[in-house]
């Protein structure tokens, strides 16, 4: 699906994901087996993918719009406020009891639905869909790479810089003792990593004009999916038990008379860590 980009008129979808705040203890629902999202916030790898977004609107100047979208209760809403208050221009919240309990794979069949729908009750096509290179609850990465097989787009990820020109998007992969080259045809999906930008800090004029920039909510009627392939029942991983984390024991301390050393080395060899 190879097109030409038109660099002063974009359309950028970034994904955004409402999770546990790291802030807080997290805890699961007893009977649904579920995370606690009660004190949630946007994903801060998401934040990156805001920014590269948002970055490239700056430096191709024109006419652009960069929608960010999510999937969850209407609470989820307030993670995509947060994207906006960042500089994106729209939000979309995907949300419908029947999505409750989506594993990756359901979550990925849910977006791609919305980023469809979207588009065409816009009569637009993304260029581009920008996401964070894991979700800080999860951190399983799968979304992008499902996402892009239900798109048919391409798929770059772990991305630490994006060039466009309007045939193509270059970027750099950095990994432990390498960089790799990456090219690929337009429109297409990035995961970017952390290392991509430095994202900005919302002031209080973009705060307050965040508030009157549109979320608009797509339920199941809307995105024409059969039930059976989201939520639990559409999910390839399912939760059968979960139990709270065992407290931690208090560990061994060593008093140093001159032979700290040799207890560390005894202590280690009878783990058998040496």
């Amino acid at each position: 699906m190879s097109a030409e980009l038109s660099l002063d008129h974009l359309t950028i979808a970034v994904l955004v994901k409402y999770v546990p705040d790291t802030q807080f203890d997290q805890t699961i629902d007893a009977e649904e087996l579920t995370v606690n999202r009660e004190e949630s916030v946007m994903s801060e790898l998401d934040e990156y993918a805001v920014e590269a977004a948002l970055q490239i609107t700056e430096k191709h100047q024109g006419e652009h719009k960069v929608v960010a979208f999510a999937m969850g209760p209407a609470s989820a809403s307030k993670g995509l406020r947060r994207a906006l208050q960042l500089g994106a221009d729209e939000g979309v919240l995907l949300s419908d009891e029947a999505l409750a309990g989506s594993d990756a794979a359901a979550t990925a069949r849910a977006l791609a639905a919305g980023v469809k729908h979207w588009q065409k009750t816009n009569a637009a096509t993304f260029d581009m869909v920008l996401t964070g290179m894991a979700s800080t609850d999860g951190e399983t990465s799968l979304v992008p790479a499902q996402l892009a097989e239900l798109l048919e787009l391409p798929l770059l990820t772990n991305v630490a810089s994006l060039e466009l020109s309007e045939q193509e998007v270059s970027a750099r992969r950095d990994l432990d003792d390498i960089s790799q080259e990456l090219h690929a045809p337009v429109p297409f999906i990035a995961s970017v990593t952390d290392q991509i930008n430095t994202p900005r800090y919302p002031n209080f004029k973009a705060i307050m004009a965040a508030k009157k920039k549109p979320i608009i909510t797509f339920t199941l009627d809307d995105l024409d999916l059969d039930p059976s392939t989201i939520g639990r029942a559409g999910s390839w991983v399912l939760v059968e038990d979960a139990k709270e984390r065992a407290e931690r024991t208090a560990g061994e301390i060593i008093t140093d008379d001159g032979d700290a050393g040799v207890q560390l080395a005894d202590f280690l060899a009878s783990r058998n860590l040496i």
